[in-house]
Order: C-alpha cells, then structure tokens, then sequence
C-alpha cells in the first residue's frame, strides 16, 4: 500500500506554498515524497478564476517537486466541522498514509485557514480509529505539525531553508493572480497584492536570523515531536 512521508493540507492553493514551501523543497531535494491537499477550489478569490488557480497550482507543484497534489473541491468559505467534510479528510489520510501531517495554525485572520486547522486535528485523530471508515485501513500519523500563514505566534521549532529559499520565491510568484496586481486587467487590491510577498520574506528572514539562518520557516506543535525527520 501507498505510503508517503508529509501529506501538507491547506484551505487554498498557496496556502502551502506562504507558510511552508521553502520545507517543502528541502524534504523534496533529500528524497522525501510530499503531498499537498488544497480543501477549496478557492472560488471565492477576489482575483483570479478557478481555472487560473489551478493552473497557478500545478506550476507552483512542478517547482517545488511535489509527488502529487489533490483538492477535495470542499466550499470555500463554507468548511464546516461535520461528518461528510471530516470523512473526505480521513479518506485523504489514509490514501497517502503519511508519516507527518501539516495543517495551518489554529490562530489566523483567515477563517478558513482556522477551520482547515480543526478539520485537520478531528481527521488525525479519526483516522487512527479502527472502527472510523472500517473499510480503509487505520493511519497512525506519527506527528501534526501546524505551519504559520499570515502571523506568527508561538513558534515550536524552526527549518533551515536558506538553501532552498530561490525555490520557494518561484512557487510563491506562480501565483501571479493573487500577489501581482497587474497579473489580470480587472484585478482588484487585497491584502495579497499589496507587498505581501515581501511581508513573507521578512517573516522568513527575521525567523532565520533568530536561530543562526539566512531564512527560515517556523512551525507549531501540540506535543512533544521527534525531530529525526528533520
């Protein structure tokens, strides 16, 4: 059966790629296989249509090396916390069978990003449950880890991604629809086309200059983690 090493969810396409692409292709580059899960079609962006969000997607995926990417076409700003959404994430889980999970923060402005960080919690937790979905077969996860998208709080641990840094920018500019305001005529100002990118390098700088790094990317846990992976 299928296994995988980091299965990385998030609400939308980028996502992943603010909080954490830079550990996305350094586990890429040393042979882990990464999967990232979009839950929404993001349908409900401001700029950019669904189409031109998944083409922005898989470019970013081709980028960073990702083994594969899915969406579970789930409502954008609609995730609720019930049993079919829960379920979908379970199966998701336990189709890919990952060593470590990442999930968004659990603080974000974004309510989106905040629910994907329950959803994700309640589906760790199911899908280790032998007599949840019996049909599948259970997924010990090894580890949740929650990656920061537009603040950061309390950070756990910290990942080296100088070497890899060029490589997140690319993915990040992939996305040209969301943080480039002349990327399409009708494009409309929001808090990503104005000098967010930049926000996220200085972010990514200050956490790298804080433990010895040029750049760096800062994560959250809930409980004690092995770091062996890392």
């Amino acid at each position: 059966m299928e296994s995988i090493d980091i299965l990385v969810f998030g609400a939308h396409a980028d996502d992943a790629e603010i909080g954490m692409g830079g550990t996305i292709a350094k586990h890429v580059q040393e042979g882990y296989r990464v999967v990232v899960c979009d839950l929404t079609l993001s349908e409900m962006s401001s700029n950019g249509t669904v189409e031109l969000r998944q083409q922005e997607a898989a470019h970013a995926s081709s980028v960073l090396g990702l083994y594969a990417r899915t969406n579970l076409g789930l409502p954008d700003r609609g995730l609720e916390s019930n049993r079919s959404t829960i379920e979908k994430i379970v199966e998701e889980i336990r189709r890919w069978r990952p060593r470590i999970v990442f999930a968004p923060y659990w603080v974000d402005r974004h309510p989106d990003h905040v629910m994907t960080s329950k959803l994700i919690e309640e589906a760790v937790f199911n899908a280790k449950l032998r007599n949840y979905l019996p049909q599948l077969p259970i997924v010990k996860v090894e580890q949740l880890i929650y990656y920061y998208i537009n603040d950061v709080d309390a950070v756990s641990l910290t990942v080296d991604i100088s070497e890899v840094y060029a490589t997140k920018q690319a993915a990040l500019k992939a996305y040209q629809s969301q943080f480039d305001p002349t990327a399409t005529k009708d494009s409309v100002e929001t808090p990503l086309t104005n000098g967010y990118l930049a926000r996220v390098e200085a972010r990514d700088f200050l956490l790298g200059n804080s433990s010895g790094y040029a750049y760096a990317e800062g994560f959250a846990i809930k409980r004690p983690f092995n770091v062996s992976l890392f």
